[in-house]
């Protein structure tokens, strides 16, 4: 048959335009599109040697071939192969690479230029972004004859019949020559088709062969060596084995592979989905938290996404919420096409089925390990549940689940921690409220005057330390139908305990305290919001709460870390009645409210309020004068 030249269709041809012009940056995933395509054709092979055995092959592979001399690179496979027709129907439009709708995006990137996942993604025409010239040779599987396709790129295409060619495809490209700046590497270079192939094609089920020809060093006439197949590929894709078939072992050393991480991961997760989809996941989570782990913003996400065991994207943030973003691992789905794009894992159903199943195994996961192994959880916890307590704050990724999952210390046994599940089933008779108490630090939240009372009554208390508290807890619709509320909020209401002595009432209170109340308010009217009678101390003088509805001082601390000017919030300072130096305070009060000594005596009680809960002084150059003096006077 004689040469036929025939033009590309419309579209393929503003493809390729775009393609020359070297729109893309990422010049090395041409390999991956090759090697995928090749993949393919080997596996239509398989299927159709089910039902007529004359179409078997024994031995499928992948072959690279390089040609330093004529700076040709050749990939070639023993699959299905293809007719003269499917070579001008598959090569001569965009009939798997693309749509319409696709080039129009890329039409647009002069001004905004889409992101794609391994910067593009449309098979084939890669080619040309490495090559002046394409030739592809094919013979399907059945036939006697093979044809051979030739395009520089230039809008046509020749069609011919030639000899001697075994079933499958070969596509040869005359490359460019390498230029650094345009990120052409040199593909003749056998070392660099390794680091493309292991990187993108690692996990190809089938082996992916190399073959290098390049002159001889020896002195005389120059001489063309060939060296012998090597394997390029692993080709071993993990998590398409059962789970029972792979050794501990062989698990770490992949997850080591994957993350860079020399310590062995604390658990691993596998699930598997199938129906109208098909996914595999084979997720990790690390022993030790990365040092980037609160900061978001430069924290990289862990999850690699492959499509049929085709590497996409190292860091794919779609698969799994932010308050997951500790887990490393890979997922690999059988349906998303190669070049599928931000926008479409952010929209596509599919993603959004293989996340909801990755969250659910995940947390099932960590809730086993909370029953199971109580000390691996809690160690897994003070590495991660600061970030996992993110799932909590009210948002389109709040998950209810997680509630299961968090821990606290317990104040009534100190030093321990405690489920939300394990608390509501120690409440005690009449408690309708999950109590917790948010501060910087363990010892300051241990040692806070406002848990005095629950001490007292033997009302257990949760501690959290987490900045991301006070965020969740506030949101919190509650837990077992009982709510959270705050140890040093003003709306605690704590059961009288057996055998407990009945208190004053409130008017009592006031009537004897009043003047007292009253003089304290006046003094502090730039500090406080109110002063009141407490029930909750026991041996503390004074206190700070949060009048119900206001900022609390945690909160007020975030927002002032992130950046956000607020105006002070004024706290309710609350007194203990039997306490001597508030005793002293009203007997000075009642001799002079006005008096220098009565005034430094209240701003004393009000500091010490303050630095017992962990607060900051505005000016703790004058407060230790205060101190300074007051002890000078005693």
């Amino acid at each position: 048959m004689s040469q036929e030249t025939h033009n590309f269709q419309a579209e393929t041809k503003r493809l390729l335009d775009l393609m020359i012009h070297s729109l893309y940056s990422n010049k090395d995933i041409f390999l991956r599109e090759l090697i995928s395509n090749a993949s393919d054709a080997l596996d239509k092979r398989r299927f159709a040697a089910l039902t007529d055995s004359t179409l078997g092959e024994e031995n499928p592979h992948i072959r690279l071939q390089v040609d330093t001399v004529t700076r040709k690179l050749s990939v070639s496979d023993n699959g299905i192969g293809m007719t003269k027709e499917d070579l001008m129907n598959n090569l001569g439009t965009i009939a798997r690479s693309g749509t319409k709708e696709f080039l129009d995006q890329l039409s647009k990137a002069d001004t905004t230029r889409p992101e794609l996942i391994g910067q593009f993604g449309v098979g084939f025409y890669a080619s040309f972004l490495v090559a002046n010239e394409v030739t592809v040779v094919s013979r399907k599987a059945g036939t006697t004859q093979a044809h051979k396709w030739v395009s520089t790129g230039d809008g046509t295409y020749t069609v011919e019949t030639v000899e001697d060619h075994a079933v499958g495809t070969t596509v040869t490209l005359t490359l460019k020559p390498a230029h650094e700046e345009e990120g052409v590497s040199d593909y003749t270079d056998t070392w660099t088709l390794r680091e493309i192939v292991q990187k993108y094609s690692d996990f190809v089920a089938y082996p992916i062969l190399t073959q290098a020809k390049k002159p001889s060093s020896g002195e005389g006439d120059e001489k063309i060596v060939e060296f012998e197949d090597k394997t390029l590929n692993s080709g071993k894709a993990i998590w398409m084995r059962t789970e029972k078939d792979v050794p501990d072992e062989e698990y770490n050393q992949f997850y080591r592979h994957i993350t860079h991480d020399w310590t062995d991961p604390a658990g691993r997760v596998l699930t598997k989905i199938e129906g109208t989809i098909e996914a595999r996941g084979l997720l990790f989570i690390p022993a030790k938290a990365p040092r980037d782990l609160f900061r978001p913003d430069v924290a990289r996400p862990g999850v690699q996404l492959y499509i049929k065991r085709i590497f996409i994207l190292d860091e794919c943030t779609e698969l799994l919420p932010n308050y997951f973003r500790f887990i490393k691992g890979v997922v690999d789905a059988e349906d998303l096409p190669l070049n599928v794009s931000r926008e479409v894992l952010q929209s596509n159903s599919q993603v959004r089925v293989i996340k909801r199943q990755l969250v659910k195994k995940t947390v099932e996961f960590l809730a086993k390990k909370l029953s199971d192994d109580r000390t691996a959880y809690e160690s897994l916890w003070k590495e991660f549940g600061a970030v996992i307590k993110e799932g909590l704050i009210r948002s389109p990724e709040k998950n209810e689940k997680v509630y299961d999952l968090v821990l606290g210390t317990s104040l009534s046994k100190t030093g321990t921690f405690m489920s939300l599940k394990e608390y509501v089933d120690a409440m005690k008779p009449g408690q309708e409220a999950i109590y917790y108490l948010t501060s910087p630090s363990l010892e300051l939240a241990l040692n806070s005057p406002h848990l005095e009372a629950f001490k007292a009554k033997g009302i257990d208390v949760l501690i959290f330390t987490d900045p991301v508290d006070e965020m969740w807890l506030q949101d919190s619709d509650g837990f077992a139908e009982k709510k959270f509320v705050a140890a040093d909020g003003s709306d605690v209401k704590l059961p009288e305990t057996e055998g407990e002595k009945p208190k004053a009432d409130a008017e009592e209170s006031k009537a004897a305290f009043g003047d007292l109340l009253a003089a304290v308010r006046a003094s502090l009217t730039e500090e406080v919001k109110d002063v009141r009678i407490s029930d909750r101390l026991t041996s503390s003088a004074a206190c700070l709460i949060s009048d119900k509805g206001d900022m609390t001082p945690q909160m007020e601390r975030l927002m002032r870390m992130s950046g956000q000017s607020l105006p002070k919030t004024k706290r309710v300072l609350e007194l203990n009645a039997t306490h001597p130096a508030v005793l002293k305070l009203q007997a000075r009060g009642k001799a002079d409210k006005d008096s220098t000594e009565f005034k430094d005596l209240a701003a004393l009680l009000y500091g010490q309020a303050l630095l017992a809960e962990g607060g900051q002084l505005e000016n703790p150059a004058a407060f230790a004068k205060l101190v300074t003096e007051l002890m000078a006077r005693a």
